[in-house]
């Protein structure tokens, strides 16, 4: 896939990988063709993994909860590897946070809600995007092993493990996708985002 955020940069002039972060992402499209563009970035992209699993759903039409669920994770896990790893040389993806977002709400709405309002909390407490996208991630997987475990999720137990493992590999892959992150972290260099600009 070819990241929005590169193609919206495009079509008003910009390289996207030569400003700010050099990330596709909504976080750096914000930052640099300010909060409306930004905005639209992130709806793009959590069309990206919305739309694939609207259509799959129609095309294979899973009959039970968990053939649906799996088929939720494994194409939304598809997207944001799409995402994060567009297959056209010279470009680069996101981070997937967005994508991820969007295959929590498809999963479920109630566990999405409580990650985006942990997401808001932590970026506004720390300042840090990073920070808090790196946090809702985690939460994501332990809240799908916690509350799966007690049957509390859109699956049974026969679709637990194999549920937990593709969260837990997804989660892993947005951690990973934010090492320079991390690394500008530790070393006190990571761009602040101003909510309120």
């Amino acid at each position: 896939m070819i990241p929005n955020g590169y193609l919206y940069a495009k079509s008003q002039g910009v390289n996207i990988y030569k400003v700010g972060s050099g990330n596709p992402g909504s976080t750096n499209i914000s930052r640099t063709l300010g909060k409306r563009a930004g905005a639209t970035v992130l709806l793009l992209d959590i069309a990206k993994t919305i739309v694939p699993i609207f259509f799959m759903s129609l095309l294979w039409k899973p009959v039970t909860m968990d053939q649906t669920t799996m088929l939720t994770l494994v194409t939304g896990a598809g997207a944001i590897v799409g995402h994060d790893f567009p297959v056209i040389p010279g470009l680069h993806g996101g981070k997937g946070i967005a994508c991820t977002g969007a295959l929590a709400i498809a999963f479920d709405w109630r566990l999405a809600i409580v990650l985006f309002a942990l997401f808001l909390l932590v970026s506004w407490r720390s300042g840090y995007v990073s920070v808090g996208s790196i946090s809702a991630v985690t939460m994501f997987f332990i809240l799908t092993a916690v509350l799966g475990y007690f049957d509390l999720l859109m699956f049974t137990k026969a679709a637990y493990p194999y549920c937990v493992l593709i969260v837990f590999l997804i989660s892993a892959l947005a951690v990973w996708q934010h090492r320079s992150n991390i690394k500008r972290l530790r070393a006190g260099t990571e761009s602040k985002f101003h909510f309120k600009k």
